[in-house]
């Protein structure tokens, strides 16, 4: 198994910034790796993709040397198993309400003796030509598990959740927070903004990583004073950033 950058970065005390790619496009997934992007959050939750255009949006991250990871909508094992073993390097998963939630997850992910994920050698392992022995345990100190905290349940629940053990990080959504909160779209809200730093410090106390949504400069650079270092954008708010400051600079003068 390759050599997970992301966990690496982040245990090593450094930033990271990421898009989601929520289009089945394993060229756009291709292009963000080779931009310098240190990792990409193919979307399973929200996106259109299957199985197979997953699988190939892993090898064009793997191609550009960046880290895969896969936000997967079902916390079932034999669900996420299936995307670990095209290659995923971990998993991020929504609507984590518990620590039941969260240990589901740990256990979809990590073989006996740290999980219950069961043994296969798909892509994952060279396709039989590794050592399966030899990919467990690296699969195991590898893969990267990030439970997302979005709801009030989840909050309320927090200390558990981020306690559950072989979890590398907590994801909290400003997103669905606002929308649970009942001010949907305001995800730099005081209440939100409250929120994410309290929940960020109870994280950081249990040595795990917090992620949040940096969409834009400001964003990130927000989050990023305040100590979260697993800062996740857009690959589709850039394509859409790009083309709108082009049409600005050229509808007038093409009369358009």
């Amino acid at each position: 198994m390759n050599k997970n950058t992301l966990k690496q970065k982040l245990n090593d005390g450094k930033a990271t910034v990421g898009p989601f790619v929520g289009l089945p496009s394993p060229g756009m997934t291709e292009t963000m790796g080779w931009m310098g992007f240190d990792f990409v959050v193919i979307d399973c939750e929200h996106g259109p993709m299957d199985f197979e255009t997953a699988e190939h949006m892993i090898r064009a991250a793997e191609l550009s040397g960046t880290t895969a990871i896969l936000r997967i909508g079902l916390n079932e094992q034999q669900h996420i198993q299936r995307y670990m073993d095209a290659g995923a390097a971990g998993v991020m998963i929504p609507l984590i309400n518990n620590g039941a939630d969260g240990k589901a997850v740990v256990d979809a992910v990590k073989y006996p003796p740290m999980g219950k994920r069961g043994a296969f050698a798909g892509r994952n392992a060279r396709f039989g030509l590794q050592d399966m022995a030899e990919y467990i345990k690296e699969s195991n100190e590898e893969t990267f598990v990030s439970l997302q905290i979005e709801t009030p349940e989840g909050i309320e629940n927090a200390d558990e959740i981020i306690a559950t053990e072989n979890a590398d990080a907590i994801f909290l959504g400003p997103g669905d927070l606002s929308v649970n909160f009942g001010i949907p779209g305001q995800t730099m809200s005081d209440q939100v903004v409250d929120s994410i730093q309290d929940l960020h410090e109870r994280i950081t106390a249990t040595g795990k990583h917090t992620g949040t949504l940096g969409v834009t400069v400001e964003q990130t650079l927000f989050w990023h004073e305040r100590g979260i270092k697993w800062l996740v954008s857009s690959a589709p708010k850039f394509m859409q950033a790009g083309a709108a400051d082009y049409l600005a600079g050229v509808k007038g003068p093409l009369g358009l």
